[in-house]
């Protein structure tokens, strides 16, 4: 596990760290997606899997393990579970959304078909209850249903709230926590508990975890609305044209007059979009300082999530870990 210097971005500093355990998770998820009767499940999960996402999740696992001085083997485990919960919500995610890319590459529904994209995730959900099982912690198995329960909940609530012109910063922060951070801060608890940490180190693991997922989904929020689509592996304006109610929309709303009103029903409402509606939509973002405003929050996050990294014990990994609070903010900087 050493650190190579050539990697420059804290997320591949984490890898390159890892590189020994995050192989043995990717060999971990090979095997367990493999089906002997639907060649068809390891066909869509590898179309994702292998569509080379950071994997931050299953890293912070790691990490987190690692840090508290686990020396075991069962945080493997976890990590491929967090990536196969992950994996799942996302394929569902894409059905739900109507996407047709994820991570800069067409999405399984479309390169097959909504039905197999559902199934597909609904087989990697139960693959990842199979493996937090075997690590034998009951504790472990609680965070991680727990916090699947909670994603789902907060897609759910998303679904509810969209276009709805009347949903609150803490009803967007309830979805936000929900369907992005449940799983950073139970990536993180779990990697904790295996390890034997005590309670007030969990907590803070949770903690950062949770600070830092919520402030990821802010920043991918403001990227929608300004992001260049090789980098976010998605189109700039999806979040707009599904008529999603994020931060930086929010805020504008809050403070728009008669006509700006008029023009988020009819665009987000309403759903009646047209040539030059996503324009109109950045510049009134622009006009009320929504961006800024949004950007600031992201930081606030950063800022507690640092905050409870602190507490924990000085680690080389942990230097890693606030590096990457730094970065995910740095994006949009």
């Amino acid at each position: 596990m050493s650190l190579d210097t050539t990697a420059t971005k804290p997320h591949e500093r984490l890898a390159a760290w890892l590189a020994a355990d995050m192989e043995r998770v990717t060999d971990t998820i090979r095997a367990r997606m493999s089906s002997e009767h639907a060649p068809r499940i390891p066909q869509v999960t590898a179309h994702l899997i292998e569509a080379g996402g950071k994997r931050l999740r299953p890293m912070l696992t790691l990490a987190s393990a690692r840090m508290m001085g686990y020396e075991g083997e069962d945080h493997v485990k976890l990590a491929a579970t967090v990536e196969f919960i992950h994996t799942a919500t996302l394929l569902h995610d894409d059905v739900v959304d109507e996407s047709g890319q994820r991570r800069g590459r067409p999405t399984a529904n479309l390169l097959w078909d909504n039905q197999s994209s559902v199934l597909v995730g609904d087989y990697l959900f139960a693959r990842s209850f199979q493996l937090m099982v075997e690590t034998g912690s009951l504790r472990v198995l609680d965070i991680l249903s727990d916090a699947a329960a909670t994603i789902a909940e907060g897609e759910v609530l998303q679904l509810t709230a969209a276009r709805d012109l009347g949903t609150t910063e803490d009803t967007y922060l309830k979805v936000v926590r929900g369907k992005t951070a449940a799983l950073f801060s139970a990536a993180n608890e779990v990697g904790g508990v295996i390890a034997g940490a005590s309670d007030a180190q969990v907590r803070a693991l949770y903690a950062y975890g949770d600070a830092l997922g919520i402030a990821f989904q802010i920043v991918d929020d403001l990227l929608d609305y300004g992001g260049v689509a090789a980098v976010m592996g998605k189109n700039t304006g999806d979040d707009f044209r599904e008529g999603k109610l994020t931060l930086p929309v929010i805020k504008a709303i809050a403070a728009a007059d008669a006509d700006e009103r008029a023009f988020w029903q009819r665009v987000i409402g309403e759903g009646r979009q047209g040539d030059g509606d996503l324009e109109q939509a950045q510049a009134l973002l622009r006009k009320h300082g929504a961006l800024d405003a949004t950007r600031q929050e992201a930081l606030d996050w950063i800022a507690r999530a640092k905050a409870a990294l602190a507490t924990l014990p000085e680690h080389k990994l942990r230097g890693m870990l606030d590096d990457l609070a730094d970065y995910v903010v740095a994006r949009v900087l």
